[in-house]
């Protein structure tokens, strides 16, 4: 029973989008999630150890103390109805296995790029190209590190012009969010292509 001028209740089920983070070690992916996340995110960090050495290639972050070994996870709520799940990749090559749990069910990817060693986001980008997810490349802007133009990046990883490529600060939450809304009209995009 609804009291005088109450609205009645609705039973409205959230939808909940999968989105992933992926890159290379050290790019920011662990960052990216955190600075964005309207919950303490969930981290799967462990220390690196002398055990890794000849393993995991420091080359670019000799200062990197911790690394992914799983994955990180954040939550955003758009509104009641729409709810954001950011899972972030490991980067090392031995955690790859499991991307592919990961990309299930996902709607689309950032692949986060480092221009100081902007080889180690080729395996993502072409994990993604191989599965027809679409992905938008966000460039991770270290200090002190020359910036490079988007196109002189998209000559370098060989994408084509409809891949969106934006500059960031994965520390900032701004500039996470605006990637995030590219990514999101790039996944509506396609989407809108596949129905025709």
């Amino acid at each position: 029973m609804a009291f005088a001028g109450s609205e009645p209740r609705r039973n409205v089920s959230a939808t909940v989008v999968k989105l992933l983070i992926a890159g290379g070690f050290g790019v920011g992916k662990t960052t990216m999630v955190g600075s964005v996340s309207e919950i303490s995110p969930l981290r799967t960090e462990e220390a690196i150890t002398q055990a890794s050495a000849g393993i995991d290639d420091l080359t670019g972050v000799e200062s990197k103390t911790t690394t992914t070994v799983a994955l990180d996870f954040g939550r955003i709520t758009i509104n009641p109805e729409l709810i954001l799940y950011l899972f972030g990749t490991p980067g090392q090559d031995r955690f790859w296995f499991m991307w592919d749990e990961l990309a299930q069910g996902a709607l689309g990817a950032v692949v986060l790029a480092d221009t100081r060693r902007l080889e180690s986001c080729f395996p993502a980008v072409d994990f993604f190209e191989r599965r027809g997810l679409p992905f938008v490349v966000g460039v991770n802007c270290f200090d002190n590190a020359y910036r490079y133009g988007t196109e002189e990046v998209r000559a370098a990883l060989e994408l084509d012009d409809t891949v969106p490529i934006l500059l960031c600060d994965a520390r900032d939450r701004e500039s996470t969010k605006q990637v995030l809304v590219i990514l999101m009209q790039h996944v509506m995009a396609n989407a809108a292509l596949a129905r025709r």
